[in-house]
């Protein structure tokens, strides 16, 4: 029987231990932020042990900057844990993407973006999004703070194999229906929980068609369905995105292996699920999680538990409700999940020669440094910031409450991130996960519009 592209690549790991057990993985990227790994740090110094691999640990920093004035950093906290990886890069010779540098930025920007990610590694982060790797047909999963001292000391993780969950998504993205709006019509259909368990794989012409910035959208969510690991098979388009980039150096020597790394024919996977999409409508979500979301021009659901009727009552909305209906206040453009330069393309294209409405705050992050330079090279900037939006440095910025950048309480705001949990923007916050276009037509328009009609 063939194998999948998740157990090629994972097999080719393994150092230790029998399928079906915990086996050992050899681990060939290991991506640091400043949030998770001071404790691991720790750990090393009060053992006495070095950094196994310090050539393939990286840093940078993202969580808990400031998008303004960066080095303005007022939450003792947060200008702790930033100083504190500072400092722990410096002593354990750990290359940083240091505050204000070229390639600063968001963790799950800056691999790719240097040509770190790469196909076929093994990748971890004390991060839950790191499955956003997982579009270059890596298997990249996010770690807890012993994890990832146990990677610092020995290079290694011990894992258990999961069950393989292939995802066929065929047909023609309609025109104003994006890759996010994909992953988040899946996560509406079958639940936060369908993929626990499972690698997911994403595969049909559809994954084919796709850009690689908006494959890592859509496995940047796979940690929304429920799964530690999104993978798409590396093909053309993964491999001129990641050749000629710093960190490459090895591409002639690689793409051959890059190649054969797919799902064979016969390959056997555990769950299949399929999805045409010739009639998919931009998402948004109402609720408290990823799955409480509805097209576009659906009601919003009766409720049918305390879950949705607490979510009902944390949004101030009501079932039978449009997501027309809802007053926003704040729009985000940002986050690991779409903050690179195509996400900012789209939203410039309607923006353009537009103003924000007067009840809204706007504000734009690109999610690295590298995105802010480009986008600035093509007058982007210039764009946002005449319509009304304020143009920010990079970071994770209003995706989470971990910086100055926050949602005041009860107000709604259209966010292009990830997670639309209780407080997860801020203390009351309400927040509404979309794709940049969907975000940018209800900052000029005050609330959410059918972004088909703006884009045709």
């Amino acid at each position: 029987m063939g194998r999948t592209l998740f157990d090629k690549v994972w097999n080719k790991h393994v150092l230790h231990g029998n399928e079906g057990e915990p086996q050992l993985l050899y681990i060939d990227l290991h991506l640091i932020h400043e949030v998770t790994p001071p404790q691991a740090f720790e750990g090393l110094r009060i053992q006495n042990r070095s950094l196994r691999r310090p050539d393939l640990t990286f840093a940078t920093l993202d969580h808990n900057i400031p998008t303004i004035d960066i080095f303005n950093i007022k939450d003792e906290i947060a200008n702790k844990q930033i100083t504190t990886l500072q400092k722990n890069a410096k002593d354990f010779g750990v290359h940083i993407f240091d505050m204000g540098s070229d390639e600063q930025g968001i963790v799950h920007m800056v691999g790719p973006e240097t040509g770190l990610t790469q196909p076929g590694k093994t990748i971890v982060c004390g991060d839950s999004h790191t499955a956003t790797h997982g579009a270059f047909g890596a298997i990249a999963f996010g770690i807890g703070t012993s994890k990832v001292e146990h990677v610092f000391a020995t290079q290694t993780l011990w894992q258990t194999k999961p069950k393989n969950l292939k995802i066929d998504i065929n047909g023609k993205l309609p025109t104003g229906v994006y890759a996010k709006d994909i992953i988040l019509y899946l996560i509406n259909q079958y639940g936060v929980d369908f993929g626990t368990g499972y690698a997911l794989e994403f595969t049909g012409e559809t994954i084919k068609s796709l850009s690689m910035e908006a494959r890592m959208t859509i496995c940047n969510m796979a940690i929304e369905a429920g799964a530690k690991y999104g993978m798409m098979q590396p093909d053309k388009t993964t491999f001129e995105y990641v050749k000629g980039r710093p960190y490459a150096t090895n591409f002639d020597q690689s793409i051959d292996w890059w190649q054969t790394l797919y799902s064979d024919e016969d390959a056997y996977f555990d769950k299949v699920i399929e999805l045409d999409v010739s009639n998919l409508e931009p998402q948004v979500t109402w609720g408290t999680n990823p799955e409480m979301g509805v097209n576009f021009s659906s009601p919003f659901p009766e409720i049918k538990d305390s879950n949705d009727e607490r979510a009902y009552n944390y949004m101030g909305l009501k079932p039978g409700q449009k997501a027309e209906d809802i007053e926003l206040g704040y729009v985000f453009l940002g986050s690991c999940t779409n903050a690179r330069l195509s996400d900012l393309v789209e939203a410039s294209h309607i923006v353009k020669g537009n103003k924000v409405h007067p009840n809204i705050t706007a504000i734009v992050v690109p999610g690295s440094r590298t995105v802010k330079k480009e986008a600035e090279a093509l007058g982007l900037d210039v764009i946002f910031k005449e319509a009304g939006f304020e143009w920010r440095e990079p970071g994770c910025s209003m995706c989470l409450g971990m910086n100055p950048d926050q949602v005041p309480e009860g107000v709604h705001c259209a966010s292009t991130s990830n997670r639309n949990f209780e407080g997860r923007q801020g203390k009351g916050a309400r927040t509404h996960l979309v794709y940049p276009a969907m975000a940018a037509a209800a900052a000029i328009n005050g609330k959410f519009v059918d972004v088909i009609k703006v884009v045709v």
